[in-house]
């Protein structure tokens, strides 16, 4: 049983972190989607594919 408790606080803390987000400014998420942008250009490119981040 204490397997399943440890599931349970995993979507528990998953959905607060989502709630969490959701009450963002458009701004912010939109600064937290450029750093993902950047974080995935070098894995693209390792697969020859060309993007850039948006430029703000």
């Amino acid at each position: 049983m204490e397997k399943f408790k440890k599931i349970e606080d995993l979507f528990k803390a998953k959905e607060a972190r989502r709630k969490e987000l959701a009450k963002l400014p458009i701004e912010e998420k939109v600064r937290i989607l450029v750093k993902l942008q950047k974080l995935a250009i070098p894995i693209l490119k390792s697969r020859g594919i060309k993007k850039e981040a948006w430029k703000l």
